[in-house]
């Protein structure tokens, strides 16, 4: 006999805290059920392997319909969180299973505390991607790249790193670093660095201020870029992630 969970809580520890938040304003349901039991998942109030309240249950305790509810979990089986099978029920997957990159996947993680070796990860894949790319940018990008990756820097000055425009001028000049690579394959990647970059930056000011102004260090990669040397800019940026992983490490050893 397959056994069930115990019904997902709010984020308050309450039950029907999905109930809540689905009849928000400007959410679809089925998105807001999604949310919350992806919420659940990546946090480990569900660990893989563990299997889900049926689908009948489920509804009641979110007072939700079945339908809404079924649309959510196919929304968890296209991310990789989990797989229903006849009789079965709706099993939590291996986490090597997840797609961590989708930027819903990483909003998720970050909506509780993050696991401190997936933060470590993500730093680790920006080493790896993202002065690799600031050397193609450095060799590649032409005068309309320069434009955009100079007003996000512009942006980020005027709003700062605590607002939510100053972080999404953040992501466009990452993006714009990326795109500027003329690399299909990296320009794949820029929704994923960019969720990466918001959701770590957000959770470092979650308790405190912004340790340091980061934004010198992205004038730094501006700079090299727009001078087409491939090297400074590739090791400005490996500065530049490196710094930000020691920010974000010291917000996480001060929770």
């Amino acid at each position: 006999m397959v056994e069930e969970k115990r019904p997902l809580k709010g984020a308050d520890g309450g039950e029907g805290g999905a109930a809540r938040e689905a009849r928000g304003p400007g959410r679809r349901l089925h998105g807001a059920i999604a949310h919350k039991l992806g919420t659940a998942i990546l946090s480990g109030q569900y660990a893989p392997g563990d299997v889900l309240s049926g689908e009948v249950a489920f509804a009641e305790e979110l007072e939700v319909s079945r339908s809404a509810y079924r649309e959510a979990i196919q929304v968890l089986t296209a991310k990789g969180l989990v797989e229903s099978r006849p009789k079965a029920g709706t099993r939590v997957l291996p986490r090597n299973r997840w797609n961590l990159l989708d930027p819903e996947v990483l909003a998720w993680a970050f909506a509780g505390e993050p696991d401190v070796q997936f933060v470590r990860d993500l730093f680790e894949l920006r080493a790896i991607v993202e002065p690799a790319a600031a050397r193609l940018a450095a060799q590649r990008r032409d005068k309309d790249d320069i434009r955009l990756m100079r007003d996000a820097l512009a942006a980020m000055r005027r709003h700062t790193l605590a607002t939510e425009a100053g972080r999404a001028a953040d992501r466009d000049f990452h993006n714009a670093i990326l795109n500027a690579t003329r690399n299909d394959a990296l320009q794949t990647l820029s929704a994923s660095i960019g969720a990466a970059v918001n959701w770590t930056t957000q959770f470092k000011q979650r308790a405190r201020a912004l340790p340091r102004n980061p934004i010198p260090d992205h004038v730094r990669v501006f700079d090299a870029i727009a001078a087409g040397d491939g090297a400074a800019a590739a090791e400005a940026m490996g500065v530049l992630v490196e710094l930000a992983l020691e920010d974000t490490a010291s917000a996480m050893t001060r929770r």
